[in-house]
């Protein structure tokens, strides 16, 4: 391996782990100013235009028909769904422990793929795996308000974990929907449809009528600029990771984006972090390792989640423990 390949390598890592990781803090900033279902709206849009157009550029073939039925459905699940709850849900839940509620995906992915019909059992270990991770979410946002501890809105909370299953049902459908030959094709049209959904949804709620350019401030239009440019830069490097390296190292993103979402938010927007939320954390991220790792390990399978921001990257045919990340 030459020494430019292994730094290609590296900031290919650096890519998904820190653009993903900081895209929480970036939307926690859009929403300051800008509404929610616009901001992601606004976002898929132009990503995904520039992604297909990108796609197409480099020799991928015009999308047939067939195809954009599932376009649609994986759009209003994930892009939608994922990351566009998760957008809502920022207005009221800090942006580290918004991206700690998005990690146990794998989780959710791994019960949705138990549940459908003739689905996969899961293994001992990652059934233990899925239950200390949803007890360290229950417990993270404490519904009964256990030892007094009320940190998170339940409302946001639970729309994140519903976002979360969203995404992951989607991830379980685009293992056998039809879908381009083209990687970068496929996630664009996923993305030109979830933007469009959540544009409606923009007018149904009566954000475009509350519209207000001149009150969005600098720092939430940088925010957007920052989720369409870095974003797309991360899903790049995501597709061309999976092609130089192995599935179980490019999966540890899952359990790396919680931590340097938490970090940044505590160091850059001042959100708190408690003895409770960090013990929470830490049990979560330990069973995403569990599953991911006990998942790699047994069926050379990989990790599929977002990024919400993102943020979201489908590959046909895939083992369903390979999770997509949303762009977040």
């Amino acid at each position: 391996m030459s020494r430019l390949f292994r730094f290609r390598v590296i900031l290919g890592f650096a890519a998904i782990y820190l653009i993903w990781g900081s895209t929480y803090l970036a939307i926690r900033l859009g929403v300051e100013t800008m509404p929610p279902f616009f901001l992601a709206g606004v976002r898929f849009l132009v990503g995904g235009l520039w992604l297909y157009a990108w796609a197409r550029a480099r020799g991928a073939e015009a999308p047939r028909k067939s195809h954009w039925k599932p376009a649609v459905v994986l759009g209003l699940l994930m892009p939608l769904g994922g990351t566009g709850l998760v957008t809502w849900a920022e207005t009221v839940v800090p942006s580290g422990l918004a991206a700690l509620l998005v990690a146990p995906v794998p989780m959710w992915v791994v019960l949705a793929d138990w549940l459908r019909p003739r689905g996969t059992r899961p293994t001992i270990l990652v059934i233990v795996g899925l239950i200390l991770g949803f007890t360290a979410v229950t417990l993270l946002i404490n519904p009964t308000n256990i030892g007094g501890f009320n940190e998170l809105d339940k409302l946001g909370a639970f729309t994140i974990v519903v976002a979360s299953l969203s995404w992951a049902i989607g991830s379980v459908y685009s293992r056998y929907c039809r879908q381009p030959s083209s990687k970068l094709l496929g996630v664009s049209m996923q993305m030109i449809a979830g933007s469009a959904g959540l544009i409606i949804l923009s007018i149904l709620t009566g954000e475009f009528a509350r519209l207000d350019m001149s009150a969005m401030s600098l720092n939430s239009w940088l925010a957007l600029g920052y989720l369409i440019s870095a974003g797309n830069v991360a899903y790049a490097a995501y597709i061309w990771l999976f092609s130089v390296s192995t599935p179980a190292k490019v999966a540890t993103y899952a359990y790396v984006n919680p931590i340097i979402a938490l970090i940044l938010g505590y160091v850059i927007a001042g959100e708190a972090l408690s003895v409770w939320s960090l013990g929470c954390s830490a049990i979560v991220i330990a069973s995403v390792m569990m599953i991911i790792m006990t998942k790699a390990t047994a069926a050379d399978s990989d990790a599929r989640v977002g990024p919400l921001e993102q943020e979201q990257l489908i590959r046909p045919r895939q083992p369903v423990t390979e999770i997509a990340r949303p762009e977040r």
